[in-house]
């Protein structure tokens, strides 16, 4: 059936199997490439539309996605946001879909940044990132939650310059979950201390002027 091309890869079977770990990058580039060539109709003369739909909704409630800090997590999270991406690339009016060869390559994202944007960086620990990160994909305020921590860990990561791997984020995270103290949150909690005191210390020298 032509809605399980997606479905019966060598992916969704890795992802299916909690202790599977070896081969799931490989898995999950060929998954990819296996998207690409169905919307270009490499893959199936079908429209692809019956086959993205499918393999969508199996990502979404995927059990994997019930733990945000296993492997599987963090690749089921990536291959949804590109199913979702190119969803609505295909569902596009044709006048205005642009061919899909004009997608950046991984090398042509890392230089996505303009020249003459200011050089930034990141001069916090990196366990405060990726808190945050975690925090505004939780929130849902980074593209209203479609996109996964993948792709946010890798957008951040060239802002900054750092190098950052996705076993390095999901190990981080479940250090986070592992704190034993009353709030987990470490960031956070000192992010909305000292904003709080910014904002009395700037009120006093407003009351300050004003005599």
């Amino acid at each position: 059936m032509e809605h399980l091309i997606l479905t019966e890869t060598e992916f969704f079977r890795l992802i299916d199997n909690p202790e599977s770990r070896n081969g799931l990058s490989a898995a999950y580039n060929e998954f990819v490439a296996t998207v690409i060539s169905l919307c270009t109709g490499a893959a199936s003369p079908c429209h692809p539309l019956p086959a993205l739909s499918y393999a969508e909704t199996e990502l979404q409630y995927h059990k994997a996605l019930q733990d945000t800090a296993t492997h599987h997590s963090v690749y089921v999270r990536k291959a949804l946001a590109f199913v979702r991406k190119m969803l609505k690339h295909i569902s596009m009016p044709h006048s205005q879909v642009p061919p899909l060869s004009s997608i950046p390559s991984q090398d042509e994202k890392k230089n996505d940044i303009p020249a003459d944007a200011p050089s930034m960086r990141w001069t916090g620990s990196t366990v405060d990132l990726i808190e945050l990160l975690y925090g505004l994909d939780t929130l849902k305020y980074i593209n209203g939650g479609e996109t996964g921590m993948g792709e946010l860990l890798g957008h951040f990561s060239r802002i900054f310059g750092l190098e950052i791997k996705d076993s390095q984020c999901y190990n981080t995270y479940a250090a986070i979950k592992g704190r034993k103290s009353g709030s987990r949150t470490y960031f956070f909690d000192r992010a909305s201390e000292k904003l709080n005191q910014r904002m009395v210390q700037d009120e006093e020298r407003e009351r300050m002027r004003k005599r």
